[in-house]
């Protein structure tokens, strides 16, 4: 079985879109549970919509690797083991799993495919980080879901219907610009 090589392009894109994650993360409100509010679950998801599973995935990774590393690249810039084991891990650790089925969603083809692919993602991502919100902070789980996952509901419904037409329109201005994916 051969193996796919990356293109100087490829990682250039992966390379960009980690510096969106980057960017994103950096808009953050604080919340009084104890989790920000920022825009990166916004660009991770966009970078498996635009970039597809693999290469998308490869972006978040690159972004959860620098943060674990120390780089300061996490909300607030912040980063390190402390912040990827600490109260946010559970979010931070499902980020790849998120990029990876927005991709597969935005492969298979069709809105339905996308959507259902956002929505088990977005809710992978809410059960682990509440579960692990509620083991570092050893609170009950009513606590957690109150603290790390209600208040981002809305703004996650929001980008399940927001995201597949923000990439959708990505494309077609980078197909316009004759720039490949």
């Amino acid at each position: 079985m051969e193996r796919s090589k990356m293109t100087v392009r490829e990682l250039c894109h992966i390379g960009i879109f980690t510096a969106v994650i980057v960017m994103c993360a950096q808009i953050a409100i604080p919340l009084p549970g104890m989790v920000p509010f920022t825009l990166q679950t916004w660009a991770i998801v966009l970078a498996g919509l635009v970039l597809g599973p693999r290469n998308g995935t490869i972006a978040v990774l690159a972004y959860v690797l620098l943060g674990a590393v120390g780089a300061p690249v996490f909300a607030n810039f912040s980063g390190g083991m402390g912040i990827v084991l600490g109260r946010t891990g559970g979010f931070i650790l499902t980020f790849p799993i998120m990029a990876l089925l927005a991709g597969l969603g935005e492969r298979k083809g069709g809105v339905v495919w996308v959507v259902f692919a956002l929505v088990v993602g977005t809710i992978i991502n809410w059960i682990c980080g509440m579960l692990y919100f509620s083991f570092v902070m050893s609170s009950s789980l009513q606590v957690a879901f109150m603290a790390a996952v209600a208040p981002f509901i809305p703004s996650g419904m929001l980008r399940i219907i927001m995201l597949p037409v923000i990439a959708k329109s990505i494309k077609i201005a980078l197909l316009k610009a004759r720039v490949t994916l």
